[in-house]
């Protein structure tokens, strides 16, 4: 291996596009809309929400295509920090991508394919506990208490092993080249955006009237406004905090859409194909996740979808229309749709940390690509064992809970760098313009700024763990910085 050959180039337009597509869709468009419907009854603002967050998606992927356009460089989000303000702030973003919040996602979604696997296959599933360790007793009895639950008694289950398997499979595929690595994206991402669209087209042609859709825009509150506190008295939440809670759900579905532009140095004529690649497959999954919606509530009452069993909304839909194969139909699309969106988590999240050690931030090694297959091996490597790692402890949970204000916060203060560079580099050219400067980055940012006064109110502890969990880079920041220095 060497760190001097560079990354090669073989990435076109479809593939940047996939890539956005197929990293989005997840799982929680199969869920989503019943997790809301507990906190708004109201079919016409749910529908509301999620073109809402398509919106705001959007506005961000046309400030990113503006940077990804100007600086095409593997790290993406991470070299856009680094040329709009600084190394440090460039490194804590990257710190927490690594350690937390792509490992953490990654382990999320490898486990999410696992459980679902265990539905068709029950051995596979998080009931079939292997191995129990009671790390807690192991500790003084004052310490035991401090310990996280999941440290506290560390179960194995077959969930957990499979879910490593499948992190050690789809790193296996990127490290032998990122065309490979493509061909997966672009095939599970094409089977379940078809899987979606029959769906969809089935859903619609079971329209029956427009009962479903009413109340439309009735400000409706859903069972989990409501709580009942010790004494028995209930606390009602107000609307606009369940509307809040709602639309974090809907947002959470249009999460990694910016995976692309941690690829930006593999991608052919990346100044023109990335700002496309951004903004087609933002408005593609936009559109895919509302006509979803649309057809769930076109099969099943506002009231059905927020009691469904487990949230599982598509599923149950897919029990309407098609009976119990629909059911069997749904869980494979969750698994097609799972395995997708990991690979390209794991294609593009490994091109953080192998930007960082380039520029002699991180672990020197992540910085060398294999001579025969052109790919940053070793961070690909360490970010599947770190994954791994996370999945077999059950850890990624609450670090992703920790760090929602980490992830909010370097959202917005890399759209925010649009205004920088503009005034800092202002003779740099920019292949593609953000549309609407300065008035649509602003609406991003004023939205942003909005759900992270929300995040730290309504979780103030786990705000300020995250907050501490980014700290804990400075030390490494200052002796990597130094060793780069000498």
């Amino acid at each position: 291996m060497t760190e001097t050959r560079p990354l090669q180039r073989r990435l076109g337009l479809f593939d940047a596009t996939t890539l956005v597509v197929g990293s989005m869709i997840g799982s929680a468009i199969f869920f989503g809309l019943s997790i809301m419907a507990q906190w708004v009854e109201s079919p016409g603002i749910l529908i509301g929400l999620w073109i809402f967050g398509g919106l705001f998606t959007i506005l961000g992927a046309n400030a990113y295509a503006e940077l990804a356009a100007m600086i095409p460089n593997a790290g993406g989000q991470y070299v856009f920090l680094r040329e709009a303000y600084s190394d440090f702030w460039a490194f804590l973003f990257g710190w927490t991508q690594f350690f937390v919040i792509q490992a953490g996602t990654n382990a999320a979604v490898a486990i999410a394919f696992a459980k679902y696997l265990g539905v068709l296959v029950p051995i596979f599933g998080e009931a079939h506990v292997l191995a129990v360790v009671p790390l807690g007793k192991l500790l003084p009895a004052a310490a035991q208490s401090s310990l996280p639950e999941f440290l506290q008694v560390w179960k194995i289950n077959s969930a957990q092993l499979v879910a490593c398997g499948v992190i050690g499979l789809l790193t296996g595929v990127n490290i032998r080249g990122v065309r490979e690595g493509a061909f997966v994206q672009n095939l599970f991402t094409i089977l379940k955006v078809a899987a979606l669209l029959a769906l969809i087209v089935a859903g619609l042609a079971h329209f029956h009237g427009t009962a479903h859709f009413f109340p439309l825009f009735e400000p409706l509150k859903g069972e989990h406004a409501f709580r009942v506190v010790e004494g028995g008295k209930v606390i009602e939440a107000g609307f606009l905090a369940c509307l809040a809670v709602a639309l974090s759900k809907a947002l959470f579905a249009y999460e990694a859409w910016y995976t692309v532009t941690f690829v930006a140095e593999e991608v052919r004529q990346s100044e023109r194909t990335l700002p496309r690649a951004l903004l087609l497959g933002t408005v593609l999954v936009t559109v895919v996740y509302v006509l979803a919606n649309i057809a769930y509530l076109a099969v099943l009452p506002i009231g059905e979808i927020a009691a469904v069993q487990e949230n599982r909304v598509a599923q149950r839909v897919a029990e309407v229309l098609f009976g119990q194969i629909g059911s069997t139909l749904v869980i494979a699309a969750i698994l097609i749709s799972t395995f997708g969106c990991l690979n390209g988590l794991i294609l593009g999240g490994a091109r953080v940390c192998y930007a960082m050690a380039r520029q002699g931030l991180f672990f020197r090694g992540c910085a060398k690509v294999h001579p025969q297959t052109g790919t940053p091996a070793v961070a690909l490597a360490c970010q599947g064992v770190w994954s791994m790692v996370l999945a077999l402890t059950g850890s990624y949970s609450e670090l992703l809970t920790y760090t929602t204000f980490a992830a909010v916060f370097f959202g917005g203060l890399t759209v925010a760098g649009v205004y920088r560079l503009r005034r800092k580099q202002p003779e740099r050219p920019r292949p593609y313009r953000c549309w609407g400067y300065p008035l649509t980055p602003a609406m991003y940012l004023l939205i942003c700024s909005a759900f992270v006064i929300y995040v730290i109110q309504g979780d103030r502890v786990s705000t300020l763990i995250g907050l501490l969990l980014m700290i804990a880079g400075v030390p490494f920041y200052l002796l990597w910085r130094t060793k780069r220095s000498a």
